[in-house]
């Protein structure tokens, strides 16, 4: 078992198809009473899961879960991403992915390792704040990678994830997706989702980087007020909603985001982040707009104007364009 994962209730394996199943069958099943089955159906609701119950027909989940699966995982990856992808780890509960692999050795270079949850105890953004998804709602994805030499453009790295988030979705036909400076997905009028990059080892190199990506799948309700209230200040989107004839198969996504993730890394440690810049000015979800930068006992507010070439956000406040390399960023309302 991979460090910090935690078990969750077999039961969810046998209802993940969305179809009735008496609790005799159940208990028969898995080798537990009644009571025991009732149990884990009622553990399954605290992570978050509707589970129907009625009488003479037992218990089904509201809508079926496509379970994450390595195998499944790995047969929708290019060559070249599965050559390199020396270590999978698919978990079902989890405190974080990022933590997995951060607890873990540091990889060879240019090979990856990934982790991969159907649920996150403590998923996290930028400043601590949670990242909520029930199981079989959402994607939490991070992977390991290791640069022999320090990039010169390190500090744009964030960027370039991005970019590969919106190249991975595009590759499942998910369109409209923006960025929002430094790392928030957007994409409906609210937030998809969003990437943490965290960097250690020497000045120099090697450099372990570890890049996790959290992302709203399906729809949940009342999820949206939640975000709000850990430090959002636009509404949950799933990318479900964005694709009104289909449903994202998350083994696929998952798949396409290593694929993506994997061409990007390649591509920024051989020629840096310049043709990363270019894309993500196509899809930058704050230029134009009145903002306000929060950082530390800071305040900032201005349009913004951009990223510049070494990914700070410029912003226009007073007839001046200042850089902002870090901070918090908040759309303001028009006066």
């Amino acid at each position: 078992m991979a460090p910090s994962a935690l078990a969750w209730p077999p039961v969810l394996n046998l209802l993940a198809d969305g179809d009735w199943h008496s609790g005799v069958g159940l208990g028969d099943a898995l080798g537990l009473s009644r009571a025991a089955i009732w149990k884990q159906v009622r553990a399954l609701r605290t992570l978050g899961l509707t589970v129907v119950t009625e009488r003479r027909r037992g218990y089904r989940l509201e809508r079926p879960l496509d379970l994450l699966s390595a195998a499944t995982i790995r047969s929708g990856l290019l060559p070249a991403t599965r050559q390199v992808l020396e270590f999978l780890d698919v978990l079902v509960v989890t405190t974080s992915t990022n933590e997995c692999l951060t607890l873990r050795p540091t990889p060879p270079p240019g090979r990856i390792w990934a982790a991969v949850a159907e649920y996150q105890t403590g998923g996290r953004g930028r400043r601590g704040r949670r990242w909520l998804s029930p199981p079989g709602h959402g994607v939490c994805l991070s992977i390991s990678w290791c640069f022999e030499i320090a990039p010169r453009d390190l500090p744009a790295l964030s960027l370039v994830a991005g970019v590969a988030v919106v190249s991975g979705l595009a590759e499942l036909g998910v369109a409209g997706v923006q960025l929002k400076w430094p790392n928030d997905v957007m994409a409906g009028g609210g937030k998809v989702g969003g990437i943490l990059v965290e960097v250690s080892g020497e000045p120099g190199g090697p450099l372990r980087v570890v890049i996790g990506i959290g992302l709203n799948v399906r729809p949940v309700p009342g999820i949206a007020a939640v975000l709000r209230d850990e430090g959002g200040d636009a509404p949950a989107v799933a990318l479900d909603e964005l694709l009104p004839t289909s449903r994202l198969e998350r083994n696929a996504l998952v798949a396409a985001l290593l694929n993506a993730l994997h061409a990007s890394l390649r591509t920024f440690a051989d020629a840096g982040c310049r043709d990363f810049l270019a894309a993500w000015r196509r899809y930058d979800y704050l230029a134009g707009r009145p903002v306000v930068v929060t950082g530390g006992s800071e305040t900032l507010q201005g349009i913004a104007r951009g990223i510049a070439d070494n990914g700070a956000l410029l912003v226009e406040s007073e007839g001046r364009i200042l850089p902002v390399v870090a901070g918090d960023v908040t759309l303001r309302a028009p006066v």
